[in-house]
């Protein structure tokens, strides 16, 4: 896949891949310590396994592939991918489908295209869908966060035996399986007969805005999306056409709380991986739109996916899936929404203008 050719004059940053990664690992960490203090130490178990594995693939492939291991390691594009892929996993996630989770993302998503810039598709969202796909069950069992029923959390040596597959509890009296339960999109897909304010009035599962937890979950990372805004790692056309969708898109199709409701705007902003997706997924510059106008409809597109597929969809989030498919739409978009060059006005009558000056 080439990328779009744009004439110059071109704009000059002083941000290298390996700034920019660096940046996008550091505006992770307030949503990494909200998922920490809500679901408990299983992300950072996640994190460390799917740090170690990343790293380890992505070595392996360089040395296959004759590439300089340490100059590409240290570009930091690995660890960006095992971050995205341990955050949205469920914590504590067996330590063999963190394996091949990265596995899938790092040697099939990236390299199997040529590496980093040449891959059309987000690496972490293959390794996601493969596991998805692959291991429903595991993959929709998520912690039980801090604030519900008994209100505990995983401890760091309760969280490292489940992602080992021991299931034994340590400390306390509760076992390790009985702190899952069903997320808060989970229940809003599968109510039927229940009004929304019943619905939220018997499940702890709700809080203020969205989930429990979720949204003080989405609104760290929609900390670190501000931050990656002001420091001009990415432009806001992508992260803010998708979120202005799915608000659009749950606002339409919201009847005021009836048992068939999907949930409001502010729900469905505030649940799941929706700040995670805009402000970290969908701002991938090598697998999204480039022109300006391609970024607002790809982003304007994955929100009404997520939306579509939350609703009547099989699966109760829809961000990964939403984003691979318009994955697929990014050339045709670019195709489509190319600026004109430079010194030249809109083309008439299907021939490009002379630029001012040389007519």
């Amino acid at each position: 896949m080439s990328l779009l050719n744009i004439t110059s004059p071109h704009a000059h940053s002083a941000l290298t891949t390996a700034t920019v990664m660096r940046l996008v690992l550091l505006a992770t960490l307030p949503g990494i310590a909200a998922l920490t203090w809500f679901f408990g130490f299983g992300t950072l178990i996640n994190l460390i396994w799917c740090s170690a594995f990343a790293l380890s693939f992505e070595a392996l492939a360089l040395h296959l592939r004759n590439r300089p291991i340490g100059f590409y390691l240290n570009d930091g594009s690995a660890l960006v991918t095992a971050f995205l892929l341990a955050i949205a996993l469920p914590p504590a996630a067996p330590w063999w489908l963190l394996l091949i989770g990265i596995g899938s993302a790092i040697l099939l998503a990236k390299h199997l295209f040529g590496g980093m810039g040449y891959n059309p598709f987000n690496p972490a969202m293959i390794g996601y869908v493969v596991l998805l796909i692959s291991f429903p069950v595991t993959m929709t069992t998520w912690q039980a966060p801090r604030g519900t029923f008994d209100g505990s959390v995983l401890g760091p040596i309760d969280a490292l035996l489940r992602s080992l597959d021991i299931n034994a509890l340590t400390v306390g009296a509760l076992t390790i399986d009985g702190h899952t339960m069903a997320t808060p999109l989970d229940l809003m897909k599968q109510n039927s007969s229940l009004l929304v304010s019943e619905l939220w009035a018997r499940n702890p599962q709700f809080g203020a805005l969205g989930g429990t937890g979720w949204e003080w979950v989405n609104g760290a990372f929609l900390l670190g999306g501000l931050f990656l805004l002001y420091r001009r790692v990415f432009t806001w056309h992508a992260p803010v056409s998708m979120l202005a969708a799915l608000a659009l898109m749950a606002l339409l199709f919201n009847d005021g709380g009836s048992s068939a409701s999907g949930g409001s705007p502010l729900f469905h902003l505030f649940s799941g991986a929706t700040m995670l997706g805009a402000f970290f997924i969908v701002t991938d510059p090598v697998t999204s739109a480039v022109s300006t106008r391609g970024r607002l409809i790809y982003g304007a597109a994955i929100g009404v996916l997520i939306y579509l597929i939350r609703r009547w969809g099989n699966y109760p989030d829809a961000v990964a899936f939403s984003v691979l498919l318009l994955n697929f739409a990014a050339p045709l978009l670019d195709h489509y929404t190319q600026p004109r060059t430079y010194g030249h006005v809109k083309p008439m009558n299907g021939h490009q203008k002379q630029p001012r000056g040389e007519e």
